[in-house]
């Protein structure tokens, strides 16, 4: 009797525990959060020191969880960014580091999107609702539910753990694209004259407008984000839920997004910690972490949260879950950026900061920062702005944004936040700028970074296997980055190696003498006639540098090359890098008459037609032609 009064117990419990690991399930792996406000940088948070933007819901999160100092988005624009996050890649390498892709980028075999890994996992995975990928996908099976109706709320399972993903656009930078009309007659809550200018912007009452309104965008996108955490909290659901609020990249005012300036990576994050899980975060709540987290750090801390694996291609470490110290954490002191193609407008810069001072390698300086991108330029601000400069009321920090960029500069960020003090010139920081001029090449060499070709070459032949193609290229791609390191040498030094590059047998050796040559500028024309004979190279983007490089110095007219370039070029890519040597033509010193004509020989797709609306166009109806495109010898 005493054995069936046993075993009776015995099955009485089994049923209760399996009642209870059933109904506990979702406690037993934590939810995830991200609420992701869009284009704003630390510069404009009452968490980072400007009391003018108050965030009461984040600074509510942060009581209960932690801010960190140091977090960066890798890529100062949305598409980038989001590609960035959604893979914990860094962007050069996966082959989607341009925003508005030409064509999108093939993951390599076998990796996934660390959303889908939560999926298949059993996490319930839900996006509210931007997306804006440069790689291949299938959104059904990165989310359970990608549209604006995405919640949490809707998961089949109440006891499945989830991950719930949401950006807030009430401070995009489309919000600061109003008329003279609307800032006439328009009321702002914040202050116009209480708000603190950036040294590198004038003081002008279109700027305090736009200073003022953007802060009130952020008190709005605040209140939309407090009204999520409120859904948690009503569902019962907050301490089972670690709940990261950032910014989805630096901006929104002029020189923020689009630009790898601290303006346009450095993004206020705050992370909760639920009571729940605490013992998944080495820090206590209420902490500032002075540790440096990327984009490329958050899904892998979310998968060690969820208690899996990271993907060995992921870029990315772990800052929470599992064994991660946090005494290790805040001894991470570096962080790596970079801008290439928005939309219309091509730069080619890398960035690495560690500690307080960042290196910025300017590979295309010759391009001032301003040049024209039609989206920014429907702000009054940057309309403004250009207005000042040409006009002659500007002082020498507020000009940089319209003059060409040296090879390389320094900055202490801490001392000079809005990086107008250039130190690379000073001899006592010498010793600084080479060891982080090492560190920045090292990186480069190490992702295999795909920018070492030009987006053309990059749509035709590297984008169905960009990580492959960068390890087969990885020699080449050294190369090329030791002949663009010319441009940091005294020129006596460089000029054998340089002319040497530029009678190769390989296009991209050429390829980047030459554009070696036109950051160098006036200094280099000894080597105008090596350059002249790659104005009829067989790559056309070849023919470009060479025509940039020599037009930039005098030596030519460069007008002709490029009108060739359009009407020899098949391909929009390469109608569009020559767009941007085109438009620099135009706005800048020497400054060339484009006939509008000879520009349009014929439509293009993809971000061309930006470039004719800017000419006040509309291009002509594609013709047939009778033959293709050289193709270049490799």
């Amino acid at each position: 009797m005493n054995s069936v009064i046993k075993f009776g117990l015995r099955l009485a419990v089994l049923v209760c525990l399996m009642v209870l690991t059933r109904e506990s399930s979702a406690a037993k792996r934590p939810n995830v959060v991200f609420l992701i406000s869009e284009d704003n940088s630390i510069h404009y948070s009452s968490l980072y020191g400007n009391e003018l933007a108050k965030m009461p819901a984040i600074e509510k999160l942060a009581a209960k969880g932690l801010v960190f100092d140091n977090a960066f988005s890798c890529s100062p624009v949305c598409s980038v960014a989001r590609s960035t996050l959604a893979t914990a890649m860094y962007a050069p390498r996966g082959g989607f580091q341009y925003h508005r892709k030409s064509a999108p980028a093939t993951l390599a075999k076998g990796f996934k999107p660390w959303s889908q890994l939560l999926k298949e996992a059993g996490y319930y995975t839900s996006n509210n609702s931007k997306t804006d990928y440069n790689f291949v996908h299938n959104i059904r099976e990165l989310w359970h539910d990608s549209s604006r109706k995405g919640s949490w709320r809707n998961r089949p399972d109440q006891g499945m753990p989830f991950f719930h993903m949401a950006s807030f656009g009430a401070s995009h930078e489309g919000q600061l694209h109003f008329s003279a009309k609307v800032m006439a007659e328009e009321k702002l809550t914040t202050s116009k004259a209480a708000v603190k200018l950036a040294d590198y912007h004038p003081d002008t009452p279109t700027f305090r407008h736009t200073y003022a309104r953007y802060h009130d965008k952020i008190t709005a996108v605040t209140d939309q984000i407090g009204a999520v955490v409120d859904q948690l909290e009503e569902d019962g659901l907050l301490e089972d839920t670690f709940v990261f609020y950032f910014g989805d990249h630096g901006g929104v005012l002029p020189r923020g997004k689009g630009y790898a300036y601290e303006s346009g990576l450095h993004v206020p994050m705050v992370v909760r910690i639920p009571e729940n899980f605490k013992h998944l975060a080495d820090f206590s709540r209420g902490q500032r972490v002075k540790g440096f987290v990327e984009f490329v750090d958050l899904g892998p801390t979310v998968l060690t949260l969820a208690g899996l694996k990271p993907h060995k291609q992921m870029d990315g470490k772990a800052f929470l879950g599992g064994e991660v110290s946090g005494k290790e954490v805040n001894r991470r002191d570096t962080s790596f950026g970079h801008a290439d193609r928005f939309d219309e407008k091509y730069d080619l810069v890398r960035t690495i900061r560690v500690g307080k001072y960042m290196y910025h390698r300017n590979f295309q300086g010759y391009y001032p920062d301003g040049l024209q991108n039609n989206y920014r330029y429907r702000m009054l601000a940057y309309e403004d702005w250009r207005t000042q400069w040409k006009a002659g009321k500007l002082d020498a920090a507020q000009s940089q944004f319209f003059e060409r960029r040296p090879a390389e500069q320094l900055f202490d960020v801490q001392e000079d936040p809005h990086q107008v003090r250039d130190l690379a010139v000073d001899p006592k920081y010498a010793q600084i700028k080479k060891e982080l001029r090492k560190k920045l090449t090292a990186k480069l060499n190490s992702i295999n970074d795909l920018s070492i070709f030009a987006e053309s070459h990059q749509v035709s032949e590297l984008l169905g296997d960009p990580v492959g193609a960068g390890r087969a290229n990885s020699a080449l791609i050294g190369r090329c980055l030791a002949i663009a390191d010319l441009a940091l040498l005294p020129f006596n030094k460089a000029k054998g190696r340089l002319q040497k590059a530029i009678n190769s047998k390989n296009e991209w050796e050429r390829y980047w003498a030459l554009m070696t040559c036109a950051v160098i500028g006036a200094n280099a024309k000894s080597l105008a006639g090596a350059a002249k004979q790659r104005l009829e190279d067989e790559n056309l983007i070849v023919r470009l540098r060479a025509a940039e490089f020599l037009g930039l110095i005098g030596v030519i007219d460069p007008r002709e090359t490029l009108y060739g370039i359009l009407a020899e070029s098949d391909s929009n890519d390469e109608v569009l890098l020559a767009f941007n040597g085109i438009v620099m033509f135009k706005d800048f010193e020497p400054s060339f008459e484009f006939d509008v004509e000879k520009l349009l020989l014929i439509k293009r797709g993809g971000e061309v037609p930006r470039r004719y609306e800017y000419f006040g166009v509309k291009p002509e109806p594609k013709k047939k032609r009778g033959k293709g495109k050289r193709k270049a010898k490799k």
